[in-house]
């Protein structure tokens, strides 16, 4: 996004909460003077006074707040819009250049810290996401909830937190989703209230705003670290045990197919980048995404990114339609973000078809939860297929479902890996190979491991055949297990 773009969205900000804008966010969000939105306007208006516990503005924070509307109007009417915004700390520099002579200039006395404050939020609207820009720094957060410009939650350590910032208005709020929207080619508006979109550095962003949401715009932005968890720290974390990663990277070198199942932030995507880590350097992988997120390190990846429909209702390009192109592609390996649809009919029969050694996520409670699931998106591809003729696909191209969740601490678990061993009549069977097992809590914290169940897999021929050799201690077999 140019200079110019960002300063323009920042003059917005100096607008007081209420006041009339020229930016669409004004009709997005229904204010009492759009046409036809009264019933709207007051209903938000009625659902925001139960649930946004506003602060009460003292003189001191009303002066500050126009102190900031003027130093920052006054730097964006100096600032060269010409500068290339990509150049952060030379931009930076010109910033804390111009602040410090408009400060001398009008005379205004700042302590120390009020100054740094102050820079800081002026730099965070013109080059950052304004009141978001400190939390998206800290590495320590893993997950920001913007509920409407009052109320912000974080996720740090599994835990949810209020934090006390908030954005000025829902219009300060809008901007900011704009920001992350546009480089994307993505939009936001009425006709299309809510928006999947990611950051530069991969962070996953969610945006949702009125009619729809009825607390003014919501955004959720899951966080990535610079930095992607590795094995031995999940290990670490007791997230998995040793055993199970020997037994997972295995399966990954002997090209089964993997199924990640689990439900919402319960780490499904920090397992598929470990898994993925495994996989030989001298093979083509392709990547299929609805917001590209996953950080392969592989020298020979290519990353697809599904679009939405543009104003006009044309243009999408689908999950399904990425994985039917990918494999004209000449892929060794598919990896497609999450299946939510009618691509996973699709994705099995890839797998069924000579491109062994791919992965998914699923959302799902269990591995026979995740069967369920898959069975039901596949009948949304529209195909008149038998429920038996579905259950076929899934048992000849599933190898291993590997179960994630978020257990009571917030800490995050593999609890089961499971193979899917065949069909008896009409049902899939299958059998766990590693369950967790809780052995108590300490401090709040559940203390438990991955264990082998003491049963092999059918497909151990498989995976010895790619030359690697598993000891049966790796499934507990000739060890006495301790309860």
């Amino acid at each position: 996004m140019s200079l110019l773009r960002r300063i323009e969205q920042s003059q917005g900000g100096g607008q007081q909460e209420g006041t009339a804008s020229s930016s669409p966010s004004s009709k997005q969000l229904g204010g009492a003077g759009s046409s036809g939105s009264g019933g709207d306007s007051s209903r938000l208006s009625s659902l925001q006074a139960r649930r946004v516990s506003a602060p009460i503005t003292s003189p001191q924070a009303g002066s500050y707040f126009d102190l900031k509307t003027r130093v920052q109007n006054k730097l964006l009417a100096e600032i060269d819009p010409s500068m290339d915004a990509t150049k952060t700390d030379e931009v930076r520099r010109t910033i804390q250049d111009l602040f410090e002579q408009i400060l001398t200039e009008e005379n205004i006395v700042l302590s120390r810290p009020e100054r740094a404050r102050l820079f800081e939020q002026i730099a965070a609207e013109i080059l950052g996401l304004g009141p978001l820009q400190a939390l998206l720094e800290d590495d320590t957060i893993t997950e920001i909830m913007v509920n409407g410009p009052k109320n912000i939650y974080i996720e740090r350590k599994g835990k949810l937190h209020r934090v006390p910032i908030t954005f000025e208005s829902n219009d300060h709020v809008m901007r900011i989703i704009d920001r992350i929207v546009a480089p994307l080619g993505r939009r936001i508006d009425e006709s299309s209230p809510y928006v999947d979109a990611r950051l530069q550095d991969g962070s996953r962003v969610n945006a949702v705003i009125p009619p729809i949401s009825l607390v003014g715009p919501i955004l959720t932005i899951r966080k990535f670290s610079k930095n992607p968890i590795s094995i031995e720290q999940m290990i670490q974390f007791g997230s998995i045990t040793n055993e199970a990663v020997q037994f997972l990277k295995a399966c990954v070198e002997a090209r089964l197919n993997i199924v990640i199942s689990g439900g919402t932030g319960s780490g499904k995507t920090t397992l598929l980048n470990v898994l993925s880590g495994f996989i030989p350097d001298d093979e083509r992988i392709i990547t299929i995404e609805n917001a590209a997120e996953l950080q392969l390190r592989q020298e020979h990846v290519v990353t697809l990114e599904s679009r939405p429909p543009n104003i006009e209702g044309r243009g999408e390009v689908s999950i399904r339609d990425l994985v039917m192109n990918s494999l004209r592609m000449r892929p060794e390996r598919i990896i497609v973000g999450e299946c939510r649809g009618g691509e996973t009919l699709d994705m099995l029969q890839a797998m069924n078809t000579g491109h062994d050694g791919s992965m998914t996520t699923a959302h799902a409670n269990s591995p026979r939860d995740a069967i369920s699931r898959i069975e039901t998106m596949c009948l949304m591809a529209g195909m008149d297929l038998p429920v038996r003729a579905i259950r076929e696909q899934i048992a000849g191209a599933v190898d291993v479902i590997c179960q994630q969740a978020r257990m009571r601490d917030g800490s995050r678990k593999v609890t089961t890996i499971t193979e899917i061993s065949g069909m008896e009549g009409d049902v899939i069977t299958m059998t766990d190979i590693f369950v967790f097992e809780q052995t108590g809590t300490e401090n709040g914290r559940i203390i438990g491991r991955t264990r082998p169940t003491g049963l092999r897999p059918k497909f151990m021929e498989k995976i010895e055949m790619a030359g690697i050799q598993l000891p049966p201690s790796i499934f507990g077999i000739g060890e006495r297990r301790r309860y």
